[in-house]
């Protein structure tokens, strides 16, 4: 569970690497592409630019990169060469990657084309709850203080958390302990030390927080049928507070304030 420097360093190679990705497809119009297109898109980009490895690739004998959850999906939406997406959609692309034996792990939702407001604000609030998440990282704080800072966060916005998945420990493994709640009551549950590494993934829901998902099947649907965002990133516990191992080029201004 506790990482030593030398690991922690490791795993900031690896999340250096996976932000690439993301910049890259922060830049990419994704309108118009279908999610296998983008799918192979950042296979080639990991494996041939990058020498690295999709880690999620043989997961659980999960045959793609990353998921591409669109509009109403939860997560774990598969690629596919019929899902071509539209102005006004939104979709979560969720992508992991190991290098030297080690594992990051990241997700952005992002907008396609022109985006209704209502849409905007789901994003906009899930990637600041996760923020909230993450800014309540530090020895001695408790998991259920990460929960606890984003539900409420959420619940000021006028949105349902969803509970059924969880952040986690991640290494050498994509999933270890401990499991990071995206609710719970400030002050309880394992307490943080320097060296923990873990994602923080929060799924905010534009109705209910309910979802319709079967047994063994992807991907997992809201199950009123509105719209589902997340946002997550790769975090280690440091001595005096936290670090974004996927920190993106972008984000740097707002961890200088977040991460101590």
């Amino acid at each position: 569970m506790i990482k030593q420097p030398h690991e922690l360093e490791l795993m900031a190679q690896s999340g250096a690497l996976l932000a690439q990705v993301f910049d890259v497809l922060n830049r990419m119009p994704l309108e118009g592409k279908s999610t296998l297109e983008i799918n192979n898109f950042v296979e080639r980009l990991i494996v041939d630019e990058l020498h690295a490895r999709p880690a999620s690739k043989g997961q659980y004998d999960f045959p793609y990169v990353l998921n591409a959850s669109i509009d109403d999906v939860v997560c774990h939406g598969m690629p596919s060469a019929e899902d071509v997406l539209r102005n006004g959609q939104i979709v979560n692309l969720d992508i992991t990657l190991e290098k030297n034996g080690f594992i990051a792990d990241s997700s952005t939702t992002y907008l396609v084309g022109d985006v209704p407001y209502p849409a905007r604000r789901l994003v906009r609030a899930t990637y600041e709850a996760m923020w909230k998440g993450i800014a309540a990282v530090r020895p001695g704080a408790r998991l259920g203080d990460i929960g606890h800072a984003i539900a409420r966060y959420a619940r000021e916005q006028g949105y349902t958390v969803v509970k059924e998945y969880c952040g986690h420990g991640i290494g050498r493994e994509m999933h270890e302990d401990p499991q990071i709640l995206h609710y719970g009551h400030a002050g309880t549950g394992l307490e943080l030390k320097e060296g923990m590494v873990f994602t923080i993934e929060p799924m905010l829901n534009q109705g209910k927080a309910a979802i319709r998902a079967e047994p063994d099947v992807w991907p997992v649907y809201t199950r009123d049928g509105k719209l589902s965002a997340q946002f997550e990133h790769t975090v280690a516990v440091t001595r005096k507070g936290v670090r974004v191992l996927t920190l993106r080029p972008e984000e740097v201004p707002l961890c200088a304030v977040v991460c101590r």
